[in-house]
């Protein structure tokens, strides 16, 4: 009887951990980025302040680019024809530059307000 509460009781916090990241991803805001042509679009993406972000990058370009920002202090390479995605801590008001290292007239801009 005792191992069943247990286990059951395991369970329960198991539950309890697993809803709790899912709520805490759920308050992250996602922006999506597209790079197709040398340019990204949009240019200039809009997050609020004090709230981590993801950024999920869609390279429809025929070769690798590198998304990175030294002012958000992030490296990402993604493959050609694929996507992948940032996380980004919450910001301070302010404009984040970032770029495709591969090709650096590729850029952009991160406004947070």
């Amino acid at each position: 009887m005792k191992r069943r509460q247990l286990l059951r009781s395991a369970m329960l916090a198991a539950a309890f951990v697993i809803g709790a990241g899912q709520a805490v991803l759920a308050q992250d805001t996602t922006l999506q980025l597209t790079v197709e042509n040398g340019q990204f679009s949009p240019a200039e993406l809009q997050a609020p302040a004090n709230k981590p972000l993801v950024i999920v990058i869609k390279n429809n370009g025929a070769k690798a680019m590198e998304f990175e920002s030294v002012s958000l202090r992030i490296e990402k390479v993604v493959a050609a024809k694929s996507q992948g995605s940032v996380r980004v801590r919450a910001l301070a008001p302010g404009r984040y530059e970032f770029f495709d290292d591969f090709n650096k007239s590729t850029k952009g801009t991160l406004v947070v307000q």
